[in-house]
């Protein structure tokens, strides 16, 4: 009943102006994580694809890019991505999407293949490993963290509190506290023939920065940098272009503002995806594609946040405002 309501509003909401949805995943883990909660695992990630199914028009994002523009785009479009370039993303998710029969873009960040971790997994593994009931961090004037709060809190904690110092400050907590945890070596992230592998299966991949950066927060030369690398990096392991990127983290005036979009288009990008929410139509600047996830455990409650977004105008940088 949900489904044939959300197609119903969609269908009313597209004889006026007609959006596309893209949805945003990173992981699809084998098994529920209670320090992962936000991650489906396989069962979950195939009852929310088949959910999707039944309410949008399910298109590869370049396809549904290509049709938002040139107004062609069908009601209730919607595209599936992934950020990060993670090995469950082959090993998981590609299965279940090939049963569906359903296309996605991968974005992927290019430092952490053949074996590297990003620095929020070496966050998560710290904690789950981390055998003392405490966690010091004065030195890098962060506090102590107590586990009797909850390890999945600690992980939150550490994540947001982390996530804006500068990259290698960044990097370099998140590797003191792996190595203090006594955590062992897990390879977490693709390899290239993995790229190669969703690609041949009809998936497409985008860029994602070398390092995952907060972009904003580096010089421009730096910014730069990570774009151009990444990019460069992954159209010679895949023999050809690159035009879709995806920026870290994701949030309008935060993590990008008018220099990353300048950056990029001299990059030779054709689209750039955030994460504010919203869904995008013809008028919806190129490089600013709105993106979302719902998390809602309930088919219900699920489409019904997903329609919600439906209606929702994503906040934009002005593109002018280069600095």
């Amino acid at each position: 009943m949900i489904a044939l309501g959300t197609k119903l509003a969609l269908a009313a909401a597209g004889t006026l102006d007609r959006r596309l949805s893209v949805v945003l995943f990173h992981r699809v883990i084998s098994e529920p994580d209670a320090l992962l909660v936000h991650e489906p695992d396989i069962r979950r990630f195939a009852q929310q694809l088949a959910w999707l199914q039944a309410s949008f028009k399910i298109l590869a994002l370049p396809d549904a890019l290509e049709r938002l523009y040139s107004g062609r785009l069908p009601t209730g479009a919607l595209a599936i991505s992934f950020d990060d370039g993670y090995r469950d993303n082959v090993l998981n998710a590609l299965p279940v999407l090939e049963q569906y029969g359903l296309p996605a873009t991968f974005f992927v960040t290019s430092g952490y293949l053949e074996g590297g971790m990003m620095w929020n997994d070496r966050v998560v593994q710290a904690v789950r490993y981390w055998p003392t009931p405490t966690i010091e961090l004065t030195g890098h004037g962060l506090g102590v963290y107590a586990l009797a709060s909850g390890r999945a809190q600690v992980v939150e904690q550490l994540l947001q509190t982390i996530k804006y110092r500068a990259y290698p400050e960044r990097d370099a907590i998140a590797e003191e506290l792996y190595i203090r945890s006594g955590a062992p070596p897990m390879r977490m992230m693709m390899d290239e023939q993995e790229i190669r592998r969703l690609r041949s299966a009809g998936m497409t991949i985008g860029g994602h920065t070398a390092n995952h950066p907060i972009l904003h927060a580096m010089s421009r030369a730096g910014a730069e940098r990570e774009i151009v690398e990444n990019k460069t990096a992954l159209e010679a392991i895949l023999g050809e272009q690159i035009e879709l990127f995806a920026y870290p983290n994701g949030k309008p005036f935060r993590d990008f503002d008018g220099r990353e979009i300048e950056i990029l288009r001299q990059s030779g990008y054709r689209y750039a995806l955030t994460t504010s929410d919203g869904t995008a139509d013809r008028h919806t600047p190129t490089f600013q594609i709105p993106r979302f996830t719902p998390w809602d455990l309930r088919r219900e409650r699920y489409l019904a946040r997903m329609l919600l977004n439906y209606f929702r105008r994503p906040q934009r940088v002005p593109e002018s405002a280069a600095s």
